[in-house]
């Protein structure tokens, strides 16, 4: 399917690696001209940077004034922001609620909340002044799914969700697409990295990573028996920035290979 999204302008977050590389990757097949935001390029993002209209940029979206300055990085660079995938954040697991801090409850506020909540302000205006535009925020399926040794990470992308579906009814009648997208386990650095969230389970549970990464679909109850592929959730995502969505406004794509067996 031709997405028809040729010489669209794009930001992806949390670019380097993970589900924002693979998100990068799709959209710049699909002749998207990307501004791929993160802490540090990487190796990966230097190569797309080579093939494609990829244009890397380092930026601290935790701090109150990155996701602006990326954002007008990119309409200095472009000349205007079409998409915008909302994508950075991250985990870290604990024992459970009682070792969780208020540090680390206002980390992951930060970066899974008001880093979508800058950019999307700061983008915004652009928008509305062509009354046309997509925001697409990556949440997860722990949204629905809470899970205790991840309880800030569920709550906070419980909010981004719901943030997001406010966006949308605020937003969709002015021109400006928001719909999230909720991935399940997905096979990431975050996973299979050294010192990941593998090797933490295994040495609580006496395992290697590789028989961690072996038994989480069991684990979490996949109904596919495998993890998901990053660029198994960058299809979605690109198939939610083109017009051939357009009538999909204030969704949730749960991409999680069947770990939830609630009807939402």
């Amino acid at each position: 399917m031709d997405l028809q999204l040729q010489n669209k302008v794009a930001i992806v977050t949390g670019a380097s690696k993970g589900i924002g590389l693979a998100v990068v990757t799709a959209l710049a097949q699909e002749g998207v001209r990307v501004v791929a935001a993160s802490r540090g390029q990487g190796a990966e993002l230097s190569e797309l940077a080579e093939r494609y209209a990829v244009q890397p940029v380092a930026v601290d979206l935790s701090t109150a004034d990155g996701p602006a300055k990326l954002v007008e990085s990119a309409i200095a660079k472009f000349g205007r922001v079409d998409i915008l995938i909302n994508n950075v954040g991250g985990t870290h697991m604990q024992a459970g609620f009682l070792s969780i801090s208020d540090e680390d409850w206002y980390r992951t506020f930060d970066m899974d909340v008001m880093s979508t909540v800058r950019a999307s302000r700061a983008v915004l205006p652009h928008m509305l002044e062509h009354r046309s535009g997509v925001i697409i925020n990556i949440s997860s399926v722990n949204a629905h799914l809470p899970v205790t040794q991840i309880m800030d990470y569920c709550a906070i992308k419980a909010a981004l969700t719901n943030l997001s579906k406010a966006l949308a009814e605020e937003f969709g009648p002015q021109g400006v697409r928001v719909n999230t997208v909720s991935p399940g386990t997905v096979l990431t650095p975050q996973w299979d990295a050294e010192g990941g969230n593998a090797d933490l389970i295994g040495t609580a549970l006496g395992m290697d990573r590789e028989t961690v990464l072996s038994q989480l679909p069991k684990m979490n109850n996949m109904t596919i028996n495998r993890l998901i592929q990053p660029a198994e959730v960058a299809a979605i995502v690109a198939f939610l920035a083109s017009e051939h969505a357009a009538a999909i406004v204030g969704a949730d794509y749960i991409v999680d290979g069947g770990t939830l067996k609630a009807v939402i």
